[in-house]
C-alpha cells in the first residue's frame, strides 16, 4: 500500500543519516586519536648539540646549544626538548631562545617553551615544546640555545657526615643527550665545584680535565638514545631549601604596606652526626662544618624600614642591613 511505501522509505533515509553520523563520528575520533598521540617529526634533525651541566652548586645549570635542520618537505613550527621521568620531576625553569647572527653581532630572541602534551616517548621521555616564531623551511638550519635548571638533583653520599667532614654528593645523566631526534654530534660538559671527584663513568671517548669531564663526541645517535652515568664529587655549596614560605600583605588606610614573611628553612644536604662543638665551629670556619650555610642573603625594596627578623627561638642579633640600589639583608 502507499502507506507501508511511505513508511519503509522513511526508515531508509533514517538509517542513512544514522548511518553517515556514525561514519563521521568515527573519522572525527580517529583525527582526534591521532592528533593526541602524535610524535615528533621525523624531518628534523639535530646537526650539532653541545650540552654544558654545571654543578658547581646545590642547583644544577643546565646550558644546551641545538643546530637544528628540517630535511623534510614540510615547514616545521615546534622543537621537542625530552627528558627522562627523574629529571621532569624537579623541572624548575626551562627557557629557550633562537639565535640570530654571528659572534659580536648575536643577538637571542626568546621563544615560548610549554610542557607538551604529546604521549611519553621511548625510556619514559617527556616532552617540552618550543615554539619557532616563524616556520622552518625545507633544507633550512637553526640554532636555539636551551636553559634548563633542575632542583633537588644531588644525592649526598654519605647520607650523614661529622662536623670535621667535606660533603659528596652524586649527580645521574646521561652521557648522550635524550632527544626525540637523530643527532649527528655531540658533546657533553659537566663541571664540578673542584677537583676532588671521587669517581665518575667512564663512557668512552671519555676525558677529565682539572674541574671538567668531557662526553664526547658522539656521532649519530639514533632517537631516544641513552647511556646512564654518574658522577660522585665534594660539593660544599650550602644546600639551603625553602620547604614553605608563607607571605603577608597588610595596607594601612594611610598608605603604608607591611609584609611579613614566614620561611620554613632546611639544609637538604648531608645530615650532621656525632657531637658539635660551638667553639671549632667559629674558630676554624673553613675546616668546620664547611658544607654549613653560616648566613642568608635576601634582598630588599630599597624604601623599605623598620626591618625585623627572628627564628623560633627568638630575635636574631648576628645581622648587618646594608643600604644601596637595593637594600641587602645579611642574616
Amino acid at each position: 500500500s502507499l502507506f507501508e511505501s511511505t513508511t519503509d522509505m522513511r526508515s531508509k533515509q533514517e538509517m542513512e543519516v544514522s548511518l553517515r553520523c556514525t561514519i563521521l563520528f568515527l573519522t572525527i575520533l580517529t583525527i582526534f586519536s591521532q592528533s593526541s598521540f602524535s610524535t615528533p617529526s621525523n624531518d628534523l634533525h639535530i646537526l650539532n648539540a653541545e650540552r654544558r651541566v654545571d654543578l658547581s652548586s646545590h642547583i644544577v645549570k643546565v646550558f644546551l646549544t641545538l643546530k637544528v635542520e628540517n630535511t623534510g618537505t614540510s615547514p616545521i613550527w615546534e622543537v621537542y626538548l625530552s627528558f627522562p621521568p627523574t629529571q621532569v620531576e624537579n623541572l624548575a625553569l626551562v627557557k629557550a631562545a633562537l639565535v640570530v647572527g654571528k659572534r659580536k653581532k648575536k643577538t637571542y630572541v626568546p621563544l615560548d617553551v610549554n610542557l607538551s602534551e604529546l604521549r611519553d616517548g621511548l625510556n619514559g621521555a617527556q616532552f617540552y615544546s618550543i615554539f619557532l616564531h616563524d616556520e622552518l623551511k625545507s633544507g633550512e638550519i637553526v640554532t636555539l640555545e636551551v636553559l634548563y635548571i633542575l632542583t633537588r638533583s644531588l644525592e649526598p653520599f654519605p647520607a650523614e657526615i661529622s662536623q670535621g667532614d667535606s660533603q659528596l654528593v652524586y649527580y645521574r645523566d646521561s652521557a648522550i643527550i635524550l632527544s626525540p631526534y637523530n643527532v649527528k654530534e655531540q658533546m657533553t660538559y659537566v663541571k664540578t665545584p673542584s677537583a676532588k671527584v671521587e669517581s665518575y663513568t667512564v663512557l668512552e671517548p671519555t676525558k677529565r680535565v682539572s674541574t671538567e669531564l668531557q662526553y664526547g663526541k658522539y656521532i649519530d645517535q639514533a632517537p631516544y638514545s641513552y647511556s646512564p652515568i654518574i658522577v660522585h664529587f665534594e660539593n660544599n655549596s650550602p644546600f639551603a631549601v625553602v620547604e614553605e614560605l608563607l607571605r603577608e600583605v597588610e595596607i594601612s588606610h594611610w598608605g603604608s604596606v607591611q609584609v611579613t614573611e614566614h620561611y620554613k628553612l632546611v639544609h637538604a644536604g648531608a645530615r650532621h652526626k656525632g657531637i658539635f662543638s660551638r667553639v671549632e665551629y667559629q674558630s676554624r670556619p673553613s675546616i668546620s662544618g664547611i658544607s654549613s650555610f653560616k648566613h642568608l642573603l635576601v634582598q630588599l625594596p630599597p624604601r623599605v624600614h623598620s626591618v625585623y627578623y627572628r627564628d623560633g627561638i627568638g630575635n636574631i642579633s648576628t645581622s648587618r642591613l646594608r643600604v644601596g640600589a637595593k637594600k641587602v639583608l645579611t642574616i
